[in-house]
């Protein structure tokens, strides 16, 4: 069994690789040196794993290459397979998100990007097409910018009904679609808003990201800028899961790949003391759909820790039991190969982490 950790970073993707069991790891030097890595995806679909990096180079712009052999060899269409059709006067500037479609759809993906804009590909990410009715959607001209930019970066197809598609943004909030693409509709009853006159607005939210429930796909969990939530409803109405947590602000939220009711989120102070909560790296998970919450604290460092764990910067792979990683904005990674029970350290001194997919095949 070989596991793998793609790890984008502001200066290239390392890829880490294990073949004893996620014991010890090997550590690539860079690929795609100098681009900043915004998005990794890796496509177990197929009979060899894809690895997919969305990149940007300060002089050609932003890309993505792809890799069939773990990173021996890259593809890399040319010109950019990810472009504005002409007459659209906009410009891709980041691919945000990198997402496989359901196994129905093997050679699907889906890629999200800044400025927020929905692409899919059929011939497993070599080429994109722009999601129109969303790009054209009449809310789109109010969305705004956080703080890192206007983009797309969750994409939740459903894993089941092709046609069920949830993309959340900031800013924007959460859109879904029920016809594969062709319409799309605001999805954030319950989400509240503390930097806007009216507190549940029916968009406009700066959410950091959602991750769907493996057993129940209608559960959906949500870290809000400010808050985190639950859906039992596919994102139609969200109730607040705060409650025993230590700060109700972060980035990642992620949930176990086939364990109900399991996720794991980084707590950080606040909006404007982005550290991790007490100055400590610990991750919080709880086993009951966000009803309660415990620290996972285990092999991690104590007082003294400052980084920032990024929402695409914390991931679950498909082991047995499953490994959950994150980075840090000061390129470290960690690993635990128990669910979160553990934790050890796979690689340091690396540039500040960006992005962080993992698999076992």
């Amino acid at each position: 069994m070989t596991a793998l950790i793609a790890i984008g970073t502001a200066k290239g993707l390392f890829l880490a690789r294990s073949e004893d069991g996620r014991g010890s790891w090997q550590i690539s030097t860079p690929h795609h040196q100098m681009t900043e890595v915004y998005s990794v995806a890796i496509d177990t679909r197929r009979a060899t794993p894809r690895v997919l990096a969305g990149m940007i180079a300060s002089h050609f712009g932003p890309s993505v290459a792809t890799s069939d052999d773990l990173g021996e060899t890259w593809q890399e269409p040319d010109p950019a397979p990810i472009a504005f059709p002409e007459g659209t006067e906009a410009a891709v500037e980041r691919v945000w998100q990198l997402t496989p479609g359901p196994a129905s759809q093997p050679d699907r993906v889906y890629a999200g990007t800044q400025p927020s804009a929905l692409w899919s590909s059929d011939d497993g990410g070599m080429t994109y097409q722009l999601v129109q009715a969303l790009w054209d959607h009449p809310h789109r001209p109010t969305w705004g910018a956080g703080f890192g930019g206007q983009a797309i970066h969750t994409i939740l197809p459903h894993p089941t009904d092709p046609a069920s598609i949830l993309v959340a943004m900031s800013t924007g909030g959460v859109y879904r679609s029920s016809d594969g693409g062709a319409s799309w509709a605001p999805s954030n009853t319950g989400i509240r808003v503390l930097f806007q006159p009216e507190e549940y607005p029916e968009y406009g939210q700066c959410v950091h990201k959602v991750a769907r429930d493996p057993v129940h796909p209608e559960r959906l969990y949500l870290q809000n800028h400010g808050g985190v939530y639950r859906s039992d409803d596919g994102g139609g109405t969200w109730q607040s899961i705060a409650d025993g947590l230590p700060s109700d602000f972060g980035f990642a939220m992620v949930s176990h790949p086939r364990q109900p009711d399991v996720i794991y989120n980084f707590p950080l102070e606040a909006d404007i003391k982005r550290f991790p909560v007490g100055r400590s790296c610990q991750v919080y998970r709880s086993q009951d759909a966000g009803k309660s919450w415990e620290a996972l604290r285990t092999g991690l460092p104590g007082e003294g820790f400052y980084p920032t764990v990024l929402r695409d910067a914390m991931c679950v792979d498909n082991g047995d039991p499953a490994g959950v990683y994150f980075g840090t904005r000061s390129g470290e990674v960690y690993g635990s190969r128990d669910a979160g029970d553990t934790w050890s350290l796979v690689a340091a001194h690396l540039p500040a982490v960006l992005s962080v997919r993992a698999a076992d095949f």
